[in-house]
């Protein structure tokens, strides 16, 4: 009979793989002129996307988490008009997403803004005044609130309700219960989907440069079409995205494992 093994105890050979193949890679593109200059212009582009991946993302996270307290509150319009957006966000794909939002959402919002403003007294907008870089980061935030909901309110709900009445019992208030006995305890549930959702808004960051956005995808869309060697460029933003989320990738597991031996 087989015996599991500990996968935290065995020789991580994939990783070192990886490591050795994205070296070779760097190697490359750095003895090539033509692709370390794909490789520079890719660098310009890095800080769009984890700028895009952490905004997006943490504005998901707080919006999910109120979705999820929305879902498990004792009002039930409350817990209706949460469960419909949820719903109705997850059954539609982002990239339709991204572009309802940047270009039917965001000018209705003008134009609601506008009409707001001529009765005070405001200023207009005009609506290229919302750069598209915001109305990407709006889009994935909705998109990724409603995975993130799901999400939270499988872990508040993983706490066990006895612990929940212990704290009630000791006179703690309904906000003290939630950030001292339940959110901690739900934190290490929900820790490792939160995590994969982290690396997929990395990766899912990319479909902002449908809307021009110069980001990884973006600059090396432009490049290629400069320089017609697609293999090349291609190769390297296909690196540069796995960087970023294998790094990411590793330190959440160190995370985890730090949380695991706390508990």
């Amino acid at each position: 009979m087989l015996t599991p093994r500990d996968p935290a105890k065995e020789f991580p050979w994939w990783l070192a793989l990886v490591l050795a193949a994205g070296l070779w890679l760097f190697w490359q593109a750095f003895a090539d002129p033509a692709q370390r200059q794909v490789l520079q212009l890719l660098w310009r582009g890095i800080g769009v996307t984890l700028m895009v991946t952490a905004v997006a993302y943490l504005s998901a996270c707080v919006l999910g988490l109120l979705l999820a307290l929305a879902v498990l509150a004792r009002n039930r319009i409350l817990r209706q008009a949460a469960r419909l957006y949820i719903e109705v966000v997850r059954g539609i794909p982002i990239l339709v997403l991204l572009l309802y939002m940047a270009f039917v959402v965001v000018p209705a919002a003008v134009a609601g803004w506008n009409w707001l403003a001529a009765h005070l007294g405001l200023p207009p907008l005009m609506t290229r005044d919302v750069p598209l870089l915001w109305r990407a980061v709006l889009a994935l935030t909705v998109a990724y609130s409603a995975f993130l909901a799901e999400i939270f309110r499988a872990g508040l709900q993983s706490v066990s309700p006895g612990q929940i009445e212990a704290a009630e019992s000791l006179g703690l208030t309904r906000w003290m219960r939630f950030r001292m006995v339940v959110f901690p305890q739900a934190f290490r549930v929900i820790l490792p989907p939160l995590g994969n959702d982290l690396v997929a808004m990395v990766k899912d960051s990319s479909l902002v440069s449908v809307l021009g956005v110069a980001d990884v995808t973006q600059l090396g869309k432009l490049a290629a079409a400069s320089n017609f060697r697609y293999f090349e460029t291609y190769n390297m933003v296909a690196l540069v995205y796995l960087t970023m989320t294998l790094t990411l990738s590793l330190l959440l597991r160190r995370l985890e494992a730090r949380l695991r031996k706390r508990g």
